[in-house]
């Protein structure tokens, strides 16, 4: 380290001047032909308790131009710099202020990993803010940087104050999501404001959680509850299929995202509350408002999350909308059990005895719509390549909270890290699929991979304690609404293609709506 001392002291007395790192203007003489490389980062003042105030800089070794009048650059050591501040220049104060941030912000993995008590560890990552949860395609965005940085196992950054790693490999992926050291879920304001945190996808790892869990379990998503539900799920792909011959009548072409939002807001309506609805209309066209706010404030990015000082600002008015939708919410879902009460049926409403998914699909056969046993294997594979090749919970929906210190690899994670695993990032590593960007369902007919959780290389559903409950019953539904859909009509894109741009939202989205044009088959 180089002390300037009297040398330096005298100059900016003489001159008043403080020594900054800026750069000089183009007419100065004194530009450097040589700009040093430094490691390490000295203060001085006269007014300052301790006499040099020497930071270690933890970052790589930055090229910075010096304001120094009459001095030589032969002086300035290229691993060093001592800085002097004169009373009259700059408050000591401030300038630690300022040197502080800026060591804090060029740390590896950004501010947040700085103040952790972790910040010796060695998980590559990042410097400052990552701003990419906040945009559209945040999953593209950090494995960019996990490449970048080298950081597929792991790779640490920041958002305001929290600490987040997320994983893009099987392995480490696996770590995180089996572990019981990350059972919890992050604290999510939206989640809270509209009672979520009660719901078992947000609530905290405890008791309660266990508890929603094993009734869930055994009530709703059990073998025996799903095949029970088989009748009304054909029934709403029939429906579905009416639908779509309506809607080539009435317009020459069908937005699918629409057909399938209402099919599933209903399938979910008949399995809890045993109610359809007619969208566009009284009770539906209100049922389907409060889906679609409840759907974009969970989804929006929302910084008083990250930023402490921002949630009594409300400054994205995230509080006030989810208190207002909230109030909507309970009304709505109260004059439906009311409604139960009354009548007497709480429970009711459920068919039985329509047999496993497999004899639901093969079902089929006896109406003439599958002419091949073989179908349902090809069906799986294409669910399976569709999964895979567009995650519809890359990112945001795998968020794990440490609720104890734990080691992903050789890697300490302190208590209060949200993890995240970029399963988009895996589902697209050339080193573990065959041409990952490739639309290739066949690759499922040559290997069985599990989807269920078991197998890290695609696990749509989750693993762990926080695997997704109902992913019997969500597959059961999508093969079976994909088969009723494929084997009525040929589908052609109405434009003459179809654009695969995607936006993450609370989930992974077509940016632009798929229309096609439904040719029924003869």
């Amino acid at each position: 380290m180089i002390r300037l001392g009297k040398q330096l002291e005298e100059k900016s007395r003489e001159l008043n001047y403080s020594y900054l790192t800026a750069p000089p203007s183009r007419s100065s003489s004194l530009a450097p032909t040589h700009l040093p490389r430094l490691k390490t980062l000295s203060f001085w003042t006269s007014v300052s308790p301790l006499p040099f105030l020497q930071i270690p800089l933890p970052f790589p070794p930055l090229k910075l131009r010096l304001l120094a009048p009459a001095m030589s650059y032969s002086e300035v050591d290229a691993s060093s710099l001592t800085l002097f501040l004169p009373r009259a220049a700059i408050s000591p104060i401030l300038a630690v202020t300022l040197i502080a941030f800026s060591v804090l912000w060029f740390f590896p993995g950004g501010i947040a990993w700085a103040l952790s008590r972790a910040h010796a560890c060695s998980i590559p990552g990042p410097s400052g803010f990552v701003s990419a949860l906040s945009g559209s395609a945040a999953h593209r965005v950090l494995a960019g940087l996990a490449n970048s940085h080298k950081a597929i196992d792991l790779m640490a950054f920041s958002v305001g104050f929290t600490r987040f790693v997320v994983s893009s490999h099987p392995d480490s992926a696996k770590e995180i999501l089996q572990s019981s050291a990350f059972a919890d879920r992050p604290i999510k304001e939206s989640a809270c404001e509209l009672l979520f945190h009660r719901a078992m996808g947000f609530a905290p790892f405890g008791e309660y959680w266990r508890n929603l869990r094993r009734i869930s379990s055994t009530h709703l998503f059990s073998p025996r509850r799903v095949t029970a539900f088989g009748e009304r799920r054909r029934a709403i792909g029939e429906q579905m299929v009416a639908d779509v011959r309506d809607l080539m009548a009435k317009n020459g072409a069908v937005e699918v995202k629409k057909v399938l939002h209402v099919g599933s807001l209903n399938n979910v309506m008949m399995n809890v509350f045993g109610r359809r609805y007619d969208f566009g209309k009284g009770e539906g066209s209100e049922l389907e408002g409060l889906v679609k706010e409840g759907y974009e404030l969970l989804g929006l990015f929302n910084w008083a999350d990250h930023l402490p000082l921002l949630g009594w600002l409300d400054l994205q008015g995230v509080r006030k909308r989810c208190r207002s939708l909230s109030k909507r919410v309970n009304a709505f879902v109260g004059r439906i059990i009311d409604d139960h009460r009354v009548m007497g049926r709480i429970s009711g409403g459920v068919v039985d005895g329509a047999g496993d998914f497999v004899d639901v699909l093969l079902g089929l056969e006896k109406e003439e719509k599958l002419s091949d046993a073989d179908m349902v294997a090809v069906l799986w594979a294409i669910v399976k390549e569709s999964l895979r090749m567009h995650p519809p919970g890359p990112l945001l929906s795998w968020a794990r909270l440490a609720v104890h210190d734990a080691h992903v690899g050789s890697h300490f994670i302190p208590a209060g890290t949200t993890a995240m695993v970029n399963m988009w990032a895996i589902t697209h590593d050339e080193s573990i699929w065959a041409e990952p960007n490739e639309f290739r369902p066949e690759r499922f007919t040559e290997e069985d991979v599990n989807i269920l959780g078991s197998d890290l290389r695609l696990a749509p559903f989750g693993a762990g304690r926080r695997v997704c409950p109902g992913k019997a019953m969500g597959l059961a539904t999508v093969h079976l609404w994909l088969a009723q859909l494929l084997q009525s009509f040929d589908w052609v894109p109405a434009d003459g293609g179809v654009d695969l741009s995607e936006r993450l939202r609370m989930s992974l989205e077509m940016e632009k709506p798929l229309v096609c044009r439904a040719v029924p088959r003869c």
